[in-house]
């Protein structure tokens, strides 16, 4: 047996089921017959919105540093 042969063998036989069924679930995906729909756009974010994304983002980070302070003692 050549190499081509054996390679054949090994991407029908091991491979094969799991390529299709990759290959069936996104199509299903994208056709709208299953999975998660695709996100829809964000919209533009408010200068206040993007000020308190911008405070929860820091409290959090600040609650992470007590965290780590307190694992390490």
């Amino acid at each position: 047996m050549n190499l081509d042969m054996i390679l054949r063998m090994v991407m029908r036989r091991l491979v094969g089921k799991a390529v299709n069924s990759g290959l069936s679930a996104g199509m299903n995906v994208f056709s709208g017959r299953g999975g998660k729909r695709p996100m829809a756009p964000r919209r533009a974010e408010t200068p206040d919105e993007i000020e308190a994304r911008a405070e929860r983002e820091y409290q959090q980070a600040i609650k992470r540093a007590r965290q780590a302070r307190r694992d390490q003692a």
